[in-house]
């Protein structure tokens, strides 16, 4: 996976060319790009103003931002054409047995350290209740762009600025993963490379030592600089100067720049960071059981429906209505959100159905509950009514 390069120092504006269809682009990363219309005109950060004036379509765009995304393409794939959804058969889970919900509680009291199994082994279950609850998962298979000023020390690297245009950020092609795979990809846009002298060394490919102040020269560690050990005699480390040659310069009093690792030059250039990624939200039903639906999250189901395809229509006819409006309402804000400012290229919607049952139990003459729930046979108890005050020595 490519990691999005970051410079070492943050250079100046004047270091930077104007380049068509990038004027926006700034050391460091920018906004995210939106894909574009008719043309490419993509408002990212802005750079000084100075350089707007040979910028066709951006004049009212200020430094520091301002300007509003541009709509992505119209899509290359028709739109979904709605279709009701077959008939959705009433799913039930039966409930679980007395034994598997009994083994389930036994698991569950043996995980902690303050339980009396006593609940369990005496414990006389008097009822036994199931619960559909549906969750639905919505995902978003999206595409991010933006750019970012870039450097390296020039060691004669081709120069491109200027043969000809740059091609837009979403008209550089970039091979996507599979679909749902998250993956960053960063990539030199053509025609944006230029060489300028290194800002921080002046073009001198060495700097000042920062360990002796350009001399040269150190204390000697030995005497403190004195030129003598113990009293009258002479140091032999320094041979009685107080002063030795710098390590880190080695005398000369400069050291290679860090920047351009002492070639006095560096290559300019745009880089593309494109970013696939996954944005997901869920809706859990609620049902009368009582389970609080954050214990649902840790748990799975059994899938009862999956529609994955380039923009998904929402799900129509599903028997509980909450899911069938929490479709609707996900559905219209993904494709609604995520395509003014990255290219959607899959959608994945799933329901599943979670197992829960809750068992109502007497112990010693009260009534208590804990439910099972999810493919795991996860429990939750209810005021548990045998624990003990545990200390850790």
């Amino acid at each position: 996976m490519a990691n999005f390069h970051v410079p070492p120092y943050a250079p100046p504006a004047a270091m930077f060319n104007t380049v068509s269809g990038y004027a926006g682009t700034v050391a460091g990363g920018g906004a995210m790009a939106a894909p574009p219309a008719a043309s490419f005109h993509t408002p990212l950060y802005a750079p000084p103003a100075a350089m707007f004036n040979i910028v066709p379509g951006y004049e009212g765009t200020v430094a520091g931002g301002g300007g509003a995304y541009i709509p992505p393409p119209p899509p290359s794939v028709p739109m979904p054409v709605p279709e009701q959804a077959p008939n959705t058969p009433d799913w039930h889970i039966p409930s679980i047995s007395e034994d598997r919900a009994r083994e389930a509680f036994a698991t569950y009291v043996s995980s902690k350290c303050c339980y009396s199994s006593d609940p369990v082994s005496e414990g006389v279950i008097t009822n036994m209740e199931s619960f559909n609850t549906y969750r639905y998962r919505l995902e978003t298979f999206i595409e991010f762009r933006s750019t970012e000023w870039s450097q390296e020390p020039y060691t004669g690297q081709p120069v491109d600025a200027g043969v000809q245009p740059a091609p837009g950020p979403w008209q550089i092609a970039a091979q996507p993963p599979a679909f749902f795979q998250e993956h960053k990809q960063t990539i030199k846009v053509p025609y944006t490379s230029s060489v300028k002298n290194c800002d921080l060394c002046q073009g001198k490919g060495r700097n000042p030592c920062t360990k002796c102040a350009g001399s040269g020269k150190r204390d000697c560690t030995l005497c403190n600089g004195s030129g003598y050990r113990e009293s009258d005699k002479r140091c032999v480390n320094c041979s009685g100067s107080g002063r030795k040659n710098c390590s880190p310069c080695s005398g000369r009093g400069s050291c290679q720049c860090d920047t351009c690792r002492g070639k006095g030059k560096l290559l300019i250039f745009i880089n593309l960071n494109v970013k696939w990624s996954i944005e997901k939200d869920e809706f859990v039903a609620q049902d009368s059981s009582g389970l609080k639906v954050e214990k649902l999250e840790e748990v799975s189901g059994k899938e009862l429906y999956k529609d994955a395809q380039y923009m998904v229509y929402p799900v129509r006819g599903f028997p509980d209505a909450s899911v069938a409006q929490a479709s609707e309402r996900l559905v219209r804000d993904h494709q609604g959100k995520y395509a003014q400012t990255s290219r959607i290229l899959q959608q994945r919607q799933t329901i599943e159905l979670i197992p829960v049952t809750k068992v109502n139990y007497m112990w010693k003459g009260n009534p208590y509950v804990y439910y099972v729930y999810g493919n795991e046979f996860k429990v939750k108890a209810v005021d548990y009514p045998d624990q003990c005050c545990c200390s850790v020595m």
